[in-house]
């Protein structure tokens, strides 16, 4: 494996605690990877296989953490730290590390899923709460067939921006004119931040 001098660096600038963690670590990926790549990736130590994220580390003031790029696919869900980033929660001493075997292990399964050419699920993302349709805003719309029209040819998305708008005026005054603004702007074909799309 060729050696980053920038990890050099990093360990170097790690707290006395860290630096044997973060060393025993880079040993461990070296040994059981050797086709690994050292880089730094958003400021931390990490290393690349096959082009591809393999896993990362980091110092901080009082622990150390350690993690998998895909790493429930690796460890599964159990091994998941809910105290710290990475797999290994909040490590203050190599002892906290698992044995080289298991280690080792868990690294050949990250390879392993490399190997495969599969990638990384995304997460799911959660869809957002529907906004009831106003009433007073859908009297609005009845009395402007333009503007009614143009809002149900919109996406959702583009119908969620209006609703946001108008529903999240605090004082009805405010919430009027929004109202009107919002049938101009519908009956002229517009999106809701039309104003913004040339910037």
């Amino acid at each position: 494996m060729t050696r980053d001098a920038r990890i050099d660096a990093y360990i170097a600038q790690g707290a006395a605690f860290a630096r044997p963690i973060l060393q025993s670590i880079r040993a461990t990926v070296a040994r059981h990877c050797p086709d690994a790549q050292e880089t730094i990736k958003w400021g931390m130590p990490a290393w690349t296989y096959r082009g591809q994220l393999l896993c990362s580390m980091a110092a901080f003031k009082a622990h150390a953490t350690f993690g998998f790029w895909r790493g429930a696919e690796v460890t599964g869900e159990a091994g998941l730290a809910k105290d710290a980033m990475g797999q290994f929660g909040r490590m203050t001493a190599p002892d906290d590390l698992p044995d080289d075997a298991t280690f080792g292990a868990l690294i050949a399964r990250a390879m392993a899923l490399i190997d495969s050419g599969t990638t990384a699920p995304r997460a799911l993302r959660h869809p957002r709460a529907e906004i009831a349709m106003p009433a007073d805003f859908q009297d609005a719309l009845d009395a402007d067939a333009r503007a009614a029209k143009t809002f149900a040819a919109f996406a959702p998305g583009h119908r969620r921006e209006y609703l946001e708008w108008i529903v999240e005026a605090k004082r009805p005054e405010t919430r009027g004119r929004r109202i009107v603004q919002a049938i101009e702007w519908l009956a002229e074909g517009r999106r809701r931040n039309w104003k913004y799309e040339q910037c």
